[in-house]
Parts: structure tokens; C-alpha cells; sequence
């Protein structure tokens, strides 16, 4: 396997524009027509190495433009593709993480005669999309059943990898692997880089480079400053106008915004001023909301700018978009999605800025409900709570955000309810059940009868008529095979293949037990001890 290169040449090409980076005239006019006209920095950096087929490592989240940086680089690499099979595969955490990039990219592949499509949502024969936007269970499940070919796929990207190992693991990546050709381009997308997937990066990512190649996560140093920041769904505006309201109710005359482009900037400031809260271009003395895009022209215009607070209404891309933006101010807001935490985090700690929610804390409660605060202060203070922020997004998008806090709440306390219950009575009707486990099995068949991993979550899905999302690790010895599947289906799977031929062998499947010996054959005999 090759090594991942941690390594980016130091001298790289000053550039101002996509048609800089190469992108075709069509492309340029796509984005621009999306309000994406300069490229960030990581832009800058990723699309050049990966139009030219690179493996790579891409460790930047959302909001630094990294989704745009690979798609832009593939939608231009692969533009005289015809339609009606996937050249590009992009695994995402979950069905909606899908179907949003794919929505979010479908203008832009439209404008340029590409197809993009996603599975396990309403797009029509997705399977025959150019860009193809799945989780990887759904991959499988439609390889299975031949719905979807992948012989044509040229590139895979794998998108936000970190989340995907936290809830799901990436042993589905690694099976889908096994339908692509090795000579398809690999690219992974992580903020951070954890373990997992650096380990799973150096086993199928030959020759990767890693960018950006500044290091994001370095230590913090002396704060410059501090940015308070609120976690919103979209769209923004609707936390942006809490926040300058709050902020105008202080007593402080003015307030700026800065957006992403021109357009975006329109839209918010019609919607502030709405609401009765006049916005209009920086030093304009005479409204209350100032709208920014561009910093240097908005310092230019704007006499005290330290007196002035400062409101991202898209979170900065960069370092240096981050100290233009809040470098001059004395109080700085960030308005930022679920996903965006961790390259909020990651370009504040690179700047050295200090970053904590916004509003501050609230005079505490006492008794019971003191406890709960405290115990939810500590694991926001001291925990990385990016990951589950973004598996609740979804019920954001249903209900207000302190309905969910309450029901988690709930599930919590019933759960610690459950767990004083007698083992003998749990799981009784009326009473809360324990969570779904899995249970190993053991099959009789594995590496030198030529097993491989697709070939047994075929049989298991399709012999045993189960999900592929209730099938876990695949771990193929030389004699036998140790499989992962959810409790509730176990023994269905074994049933389904004792006994069935896989690979030219009749397969014995059973229950694995513990402390196994390994040889061919032996299995510990079962008994009270």
C-alpha cells in the first residue's frame, strides 16, 4: 500500500480567479451564477491537484469551500462525459447529507450538461447520474440487487469520513471499494483527520496528498480575540436578526454583517429590513444594519471600527478571511450550521481567537434541574459535540431546536431509569428495551476459497432478505470468516446460510464463541463454565 504524503509544494501560483485554477469558461459561468466567484484559499490549493486525477486528503470541513473545491475540479475533469452510469461516487454520512449536496450541485452540473443524482431520495434512475450521491449501505444494497453498476466510476470521494467512521464505520466504504477499479482516483474529505481514517487513507489511498498542508489542529497559543458564535439550521438570516436585535437593544447604534457575496448580502439586508431593522452600505450613518462583503473596502468606509460589532453571517473560509472580518472589532458573532462547528473551531484556534456560544450563561437553577445544567455545561465545555449536532440536523429541520434538547432529555432520563430496573425484568412489555446489539457469527468459508467481501454481503442480504445497513464488519481469515450483524437478524442470517454453497464450499454458519480456537475446525465446546 502507498504512503500518504503529508506534503504540499511551498511555492504555489498566485492566483485571483477560477479561470486561474483552469476551470472551463462554462464552469466559471456556473458558479458565478451560484454567487461563487473567487476561490478560498483551499480552493486555491485542492482543485489543481485534484483536476489532475490525484489521490487526496482533503482535511478542511464545511464552510472552508472544500465541497466545491473537489466537485468543481471533477465537474470540469469529467465534462465531455456522457450520461447513464456514475463516473463520480461520492459516499456521504447519511440520506440527507446526500440529497443536499446533491441539490446544492445540481445547478451547477446542470449548466454545463452534467447529471447528478442521489440515492434514497426523489431523483429520478439516479443510478444512471454522472455524480452519483449515496451512503454507502445504499451502494451496496443497489449493487446488490444489480440496480447500480460501478465499473464506469473514475473517482470516489469521501465525504466528512470522520462522521461516517462515528456512526457507521468505514468497513461499508471498504466494501464498496471492492466494486470500483484500483485505478479509480480516491479522495477523502475530514475535519479532523482522526486515526481511522489517516489508517484507512494510508491502506486505499496510494500517493495521496494531503491539503491544505497547514496543520489546523496546532495547539493554542496567546488569544487575539474572541468570537461568540450561535448554531442555527438554515436558513441564517433567522438567527442573524436575533442576534443584531439583541445587539441594537444594547443601546449600539450600528451593526455590520458580512456575507459571502454580493447576492447574499442583498437577501439578508431585504430581510432585516423587513423586520424594521434598516440595512444599507458601511459608514452609512443613517441605518443601523451595515452589509459587508468585502473587508478591506468596509474598513475604508468605516471610522471606529473597533466600536462596531461584527456579525458572519456565513462563517469565514479562512484564517485571513477570519482576521479581516473580526480582527478590528472588539465584539465578534459567528452564525454557523451543525457542520460548520469544527472548521469554526479549526480556523479560530489556527488564528488564535478564543471561541464560546453566544448568548453567555444564564443565572443558574437549583435542585434537579441544577444538576442537568451543570452535567449539559460540562459536556459542551469539555466535549466535541460536532458529531451529534450534525446527526440531530435533520430534526432541526422538524421542530424547534428546544423541543429536541427536551426530548433528549427524556430519552435520557428513562434510559437511566432502565438501567436501575432487575436484569430480569428489562426489556418487559411496558418497560424501555436496551439498545440493539450485534452478534458475531462464524462462517466456514474464507480467503483461500477466493471470499470476498462483496461477495458475502450479497449472499447475506440477498439470501437472508435483510438490509445491508444490519450487516457490520467483514473480517476474512484464510479458513474461515468472521462477520458482524445486527442480534435481531442473526439468526436469520444463519439460517439463510448453513449449508449454502459460497465459493464452491458448503457453508457452516453458527454463533461465534468466545475464546475460539482457530485452527480449521475447532470451536470451543459450549457449556456453564
Amino acid at each position: 500500500m502507498g504512503q500518504v504524503l503529508a506534503i504540499l509544494p511551498k511555492a504555489t501560483l498566485t492566483v485571483d480567479s477560477f479561470e486561474d485554477l483552469g476551470l472551463s469558461p462554462e464552469l466559471v459561468e456556473a458558479l458565478a451564477a451560484e454567487g461563487i466567484e473567487q476561490p478560498t484559499s483551499v480552493q486555491k490549493s485542492v482543485i489543481p491537484f485534484v483536476h489532475r486525477g490525484n489521490n487526496a486528503i482533503l482535511g478542511a470541513g464545511s464552510g472552508s469551500g472544500v465541497t466545491v473545491a473537489w466537485a468543481a475540479a471533477l465537474l470540469n475533469r469529467f465534462n465531455d462525459s456522457e450520461t447513464g452510469s456514475p463516473r463520480v461516487l461520492v459516499l456521504t454520512p447519511s440520506r440527507n447529507r446526500a440529497n443536499d449536496l446533491a441539490e446544492s450541485m445540481s445547478p451547477i452540473a446542470n449548466h454545463i450538461g452534467q447529471v447528478v443524482g442521489a440515492l434514497g431520495s426523489q431523483w429520478v434512475l439516479p443510478e444512471q447520474a454522472t455524480f452519483l450521491f449515496a451512503t454507502a449501505s445504499d451502494v451496496l444494497a443497489s449493487c446488490t440487487t444489480h440496480d447500480l453498476i460501478l465499473e464506469g466510476v473514475e473517482a470516489l470521494v469521501v465525504d466528512q469520513a470522520t462522521r461516517i467512521d462515528e456512526f457507521d464505520g468505514l468497513e461499508s466504504v471498504e466494501l464498496v471499494l471492492g466494486y470500483l477499479a484500483s485505478t479509480a482516483q480516491r479522495i477523502v474529505t475530514s475535519l479532523p483527520v482522526t486515526t481511522a481514517v489517516a489508517d484507512f487513507s494510508r491502506r486505499h489511498l496510494k500517493r495521496a496528498v494531503k491539503l491544505p498542508s497547514v496543520d489546523t489542529s496546532v495547539v493554542d497559543g496567546p488569544r487575539r480575540g474572541t468570537l461568540r458564535f450561535r448554531i442555527t439550521t438554515e436558513p441564517r438570516e433567522h438567527e442573524a436578526l436575533k442576534i443584531v436585535a439583541s445587539i441594537l437593544a444594547s443601546g449600539t447604534p450600528h451593526v455590520l454583517l458580512y456575507c459571502r457575496n454580493d447576492d447574499r448580502a442583498a437577501d439578508i439586508g431585504d430581510y432585516l429590513t423587513g423586520h424594521g431593522y434598516v440595512a444599507g452600505a458601511p459608514g452609512d450613518t443613517k441605518v443601523a444594519v451595515w452589509m459587508g462583503v468585502y473587508p478591506l473596502e468596509v474598513r475604508s468606509a468605516i471610522t471606529d471600527h473597533s466600536q462596531v460589532p461584527v456579525i458572519s453571517c456565513d462563517v469565514p473560509t479562512d484564517v485571513d478571511d477570519l482576521d479581516r472580518r473580526h480582527g478590528v472589532s472588539d465584539e465578534s458573532f459567528v452564525v454557523v450550521l451543525p457542520r460548520e462547528v469544527p472548521h469554526l473551531r479549526a480556523t479560530a484556534r489556527q488564528a488564535c481567537y478564543e471561541v464560546i456560544p453566544f448568548p453567555p450563561e444564564t443565572k443558574k437553577s437549583t435542585g434537579p434541574i441544577a444538576t442537568l445544567h451543570d452535567s449539559i455545561r460540562e459536556v459542551i465545555k469539555k466535549e466535541d459535540i460536532a458529531p451529534y449536532l450534525f446527526a440531530l440536523e435533520p430534526l432541526f429541520e422538524e421542530y424547534d431546536a428546544a423541543e429536541v434538547a427536551a426530548a433528549l432529555a427524556l430519552v435520557s432520563k428513562r434510559s437511566a431509569e432502565t438501567e436501575t430496573l432487575p436484569a430480569d425484568t428489562r426489556g418487559k412489555k411496558g418497560l424501555t428495551n436496551a439498545p440493539a446489539a450485534w452478534a458475531k457469527l462464524f462462517l466456514g468459508v474464507g480467503e483461500r476459497d477466493g471470499l470476498q467481501p462483496g461477495d458475502l454481503l450479497g449472499e447475506i442480504t440477498g439470501e437472508a432478505h435483510v438490509s445491508g445497513d444490519t450487516v457490520g464488519r467483514i473480517e476474512i481469515k484464510e479458513n474461515y470468516t468472521l462477520v458482524e450483524v445486527h442480534d435481531s437478524v442473526a439468526h436469520d442470517v444463519i439460517a439463510a446460510l448453513n449449508g449454502r454453497t459460497i465459493c464452491g464450499r458448503a457453508v457452516r454458519a453458527d454463533f461465534d464463541r468466545p475464546h475460539r480456537g482457530r485452527g480449521r475446525g475447532q470451536r470451543k465446546r459450549s457449556g456453564n463454565s
